[in-house]
């Protein structure tokens, strides 16, 4: 699909779309939980639909409510299925869903498609036979084929190349340890990603204390039937391509946003400042009400923790006069495409000049950004921040491969074109 976009001054109020994040974990302790879950604004994304493909083949029952609602019955323990998960192309579905399927005792078949074909496992190679189960890789890649079940013990990982790990690690252990036990963590990455694992833990009634994120204590917890209504709350990875957008190119409210929130996303709110945009924040709506003619100022970020917001960052310093910071760019290798290089090439095209300094990226902005045919890289974020970037651009601009939305915001071309964007979908020839 291409999206065709043309300049745009965009103007009104929108919904935030939801976290899949926090979907996808609310689908993993769904899974786990005995008894009915009912998950409220659930996400229909790529990602949300591949959490949901993957329990209901761990034994999980779903049923569609009419208000749109997911009701999650699940009793199964030691968890069954039918032998073989396929996450997708999500990166967060197989760290997590991985130890969780290893609870059981059969064999179980782990896949994939897309990028994660060539994104690193071996973690799984090294940490799944301390833990009881046999593990047969891909060398390192998928496919994956474990033997359990896995049996929580004290263990220490690298947290390094992704938070993900972890947090399968803590809801395998909360769900099946007998006695307390601890995971020892270093060099752990996407602390905030953790405290919304921990959070949403809580509410379904596990026990996990840290001694400064790196020792986690899990506590044994006796499992009793329930039923559990779990919100998942609105998205800051998505709401923030919605919130650069409206910097870039009108004045536009964003609802269903909790400032309060674990997400690091939220790090956009202080770019946003940093800049110069002028923000009204109140408890469930973020409004950003742009200049006549904007021309921010550069800032600095350290977005090793939230790596996801460096797209709309990118577009964000493309309109800032000056050269603008964002520090962690050794956590984009593994996405969906090679992130930074995806980035310096796409806004290279347009006009905005990218260099990158060991873990630095230094985005060169305030001058002219050129409407030009680019490629997502079959990167969701990618297709996003060309598509608000291009919002304010001298001439049209081509999104090739722009599908690539469905993974995380299908409902994010839409979105745009409701709020008065000028932009055109079509098939690729």
């Amino acid at each position: 699909m291409k999206a065709i976009i043309q300049p745009s001054v965009i103007r009104g109020a929108i919904q935030a779309p939801a976290s899949k994040s926090a979907m996808q974990r609310a689908c993993a302790l769904a899974l786990l939980h005995v008894g009915d879950t009912v998950i409220h604004n659930p996400g229909i994304s790529n990602d949300d639909l591949a959490a949901l493909n993957i329990i209901e083949s761990l034994g999980a029952r779903i049923s569609n409510l009419e208000n749109g609602d997911k009701l999650i019955s699940s009793i199964s323990m030691p968890i069954t299925g039918n032998g073989t998960i396929h996450c997708g192309e999500s990166g967060l579905s197989i760290r997590m869903f991985t130890p969780i399927a290893a609870l059981s005792d059969q064999e179980i078949l782990i896949t994939g498609e897309g990028s994660l074909l060539n994104r690193p496992m071996d973690f799984f190679d090294t940490i799944l036979p301390q833990l009881g189960v046999s593990v047969q890789s891909n060398q390192g890649k998928l496919p994956l084929r474990i033997k359990g079940p896995l049996q929580p013990t004290d263990i220490e990982i690298n947290g390094e190349q992704s938070s993900q790990y972890l947090t399968g690690l803590l809801l395998a252990f909360a769900r099946a340890a007998k006695k307390q036990v601890t995971i020892t963590v270093t060099n752990l990455k996407s602390k905030p990603y953790i405290d919304l694992t921990l959070q949403m833990m809580q509410e379904f009634g596990y026990q996990v204390a840290h001694k400064d994120y790196q020792q986690f204590i899990i506590t044994p917890v006796a499992i009793q039937p329930k039923n559990i209504q779990c919100h998942v709350e609105a998205d800051w990875s998505g709401a923030a391509n919605l919130l650069v957008a409206a910097a870039i190119a009108g004045n536009v409210t964003v609802t269903g946003l909790n400032v309060f929130s674990a997400q690091a996303d939220k790090t956009i709110l202080q770019a946003l400042m940093q800049c110069g945009v002028q923000l009204s924040v109140s408890e469930n709506e973020i409004s950003v009400l742009r200049p006549a003619a904007f021309k921010g100022k550069p800032f600095q970020i350290d977005a090793t923790d939230c790596p996801d917001l460096f797209p709309p960052l990118v577009a964000l310093a493309a309109y800032c006069n000056g050269i603008s910071v964002i520090e962690g760019v050794g956590r984009l290798a593994h996405k969906e495409s090679d992130r930074a290089h995806s980035l310096q090439e796409g806004f290279g095209k347009m006009g905005v000049k990218i260099e990158l300094q060991d873990d630095l990226m230094l985005v060169h902005g305030g001058g002219p950004v050129t409407g030009v045919t680019v490629h997502s890289h079959h990167d969701h974020r990618i297709a996003m921040s060309c598509a608000i970037a291009a919002l304010q651009a001298s001439g049209e601009t081509c999104i090739e491969a722009a599908e690539a939305i469905q993974k995380s915001y299908p409902g994010f071309f839409h979105d745009l074109e409701s709020l008065g964007a000028k932009l055109s979908l079509s098939l690729n020839s």
